[in-house]
């Protein structure tokens, strides 16, 4: 008799989003999904107003750090790199 390794054959490896107890779980979790969207559409629509506004403030926040505004004393004091020979 010849010897085998059958080690790999005694439990197979797969993913778990493979198996019959993942397909089920992703199931249920696209009804959830759905039905959240459907039930909840008209109060996140009802905020997508507001976005507009707090967003525009938002950036306008954040993203102005790097153009040398907010009342930095001495940046009009130094020579201006653009005019340099």
């Amino acid at each position: 008799m010849s010897m085998h390794d059958h080690s790999d054959h005694d439990h197979p490896q797969g993913s778990f989003l493979a198996s019959r107890a993942g397909i089920v779980l992703l199931g249920f979790l696209a009804i959830g999904g759905f039905l959240l969207f459907t039930e909840h559409r008209a109060h996140v629509l009802g905020a997508l107003f507001y976005l507009l506004p707090f967003g525009c403030f938002f950036m306008h926040f954040f993203m102005h750090g790097g153009h040398g505004h907010g009342g930095h004393g001495g940046h009009h004091n130094q020579p201006d790199e653009r005019n340099l020979p």
